[in-house]
């Protein structure tokens, strides 16, 4: 079992409150206005550039909420080294905007040079295990600070996967020392294409593993629900969060909308909601 590392609190430390993505269509309204937003998170790879107006904005938002760093590209599960350049810009990325949090996706997506623009499943297997597990003892080594990784949501299973997802996630965390990114659209999601008992999931989670939550919305096509991020959060998954609450206590939640980005007052009643469940559940003993 790999030891986990110390942990570098930021004096911007995410609170267990509802926060949403920052969306450069939203940055003058936030500056000018400062809402009452807990706090924002933003796409990593998004803030690579070594200046210019993304980095300027991002600076400036940080001094006034805290930042949670959200990584697409690191491809912790495909096999070979993990792509240095990209791991470097991120490191720079921390150091600069020192955010409360850092995460990134359980997935695959990079065979040797060659990216794929998709979060791809991994096969949970030991081998699979080994590899993501030697990753995230990579990444945090080098950022000297604890990441979370993210379930995501899939729509093929493989027939040769040796244990449930949810054991697969467990493992990680017990052997890297990292956290948990639940995403709870991502569970249901998953609940209804592969027939998942998400509430067992959840309660196999390891207690105090589970840093972040995200939520988002989906869409049906026939059989299939799809993960878009594009509209607000269905009703089935508020009733998931609202268990995971009571079952885990109250957890930094995003309300992670990626795409036909609306309004951000419409963000805001989203996270309005959230919020009440945060403050109205009360947490049962694990």
């Amino acid at each position: 079992m790999h030891a986990p590392p110390s942990r570098c609190m930021s004096p911007q430390s995410v609170p267990a409150a509802a926060g949403v993505g920052l969306r450069t269509v939203h940055y003058q309204r936030i500056l000018t206005e400062r809402p009452a937003i807990a706090w924002f998170e933003v796409h990593s790879e998004n803030y690579f550039g070594a200046g210019g107006q993304p980095l300027y904005y991002l600076e400036r938002v940080r001094h006034a909420y805290p930042l949670s760093l959200h990584g697409v590209g690191l491809c912790l599960g495909s096999t070979g080294t993990l792509d240095q350049a990209h791991l470097r810009r991120l490191d720079n990325l921390v150091r600069q905007i020192e955010p409360g949090l850092i995460s990134e996706h359980l997935s695959w997506g990079r065979v040797q040079q060659r990216f794929l623009n998709d979060l791809l499943p991994l096969p949970f297997t030991e081998e699979a295990l080994a590899v993501v597990c030697d990753h995230i003892d990579e990444v945090q080594e080098r950022l000297r600070r604890q990441i979370l990784i993210e379930n995501i949501s899939t729509y093929v299973e493989f027939r040769h996967s040796t244990m449930p997802e949810s054991e697969f996630v467990s493992l990680v965390a017990r052997r890297t020392g990292c956290g948990i990114l639940l995403d709870v659209n991502n569970l249901y999601v998953n609940s209804s294409n592969h027939g998942v008992d998400p509430f067992a999931y959840i309660d196999g989670l390891p207690a105090g593993a589970v840093t972040e939550i995200h939520l988002a919305g989906h869409h049906r096509a026939g059989t299939l629900l799809i993960d878009t991020h594009g509209t607000r959060v269905a009703e089935p998954v508020w009733s998931l969060y609202r268990y995971t609450i009571e079952r885990l206590g109250p957890i930094a939640t995003l309300i992670e909308w990626d795409t036909d980005i609306p309004a951000f007052d419409v963000l805001m009643k989203e996270a309005g909601k959230a919020t009440a469940i945060l403050e109205n559940c009360d947490a049962f003993p694990l």
